[in-house]
């Protein structure tokens, strides 16, 4: 196993981030508000899911209980 140079490594590493394209401000609120549309209606789909399914249920087991 070789050994590592850390100056030749951190040369390396500076040199990869150079190469990054960073986010504009405009475009992380954007995406961070998207996240959040998205969030709440998957929570809002689930929540209608688990009341049909518990409602549903409930009237089966109702039905066949009394």
């Amino acid at each position: 196993m070789a050994i590592a140079n850390p100056v030749k490594f951190i040369q390396e590493v500076r040199a990869e981030v150079s190469k990054v394209v960073w986010p504009t401000r405009r475009e992380v609120l954007l995406t961070t508000i998207m996240v959040f549309i998205m969030a709440a209606l998957t929570a809002v789909f689930f929540f209608l899911v688990d009341l049909l399914i518990r409602n549903g249920l409930s009237g089966v087991l109702g039905y066949f209980g009394s």
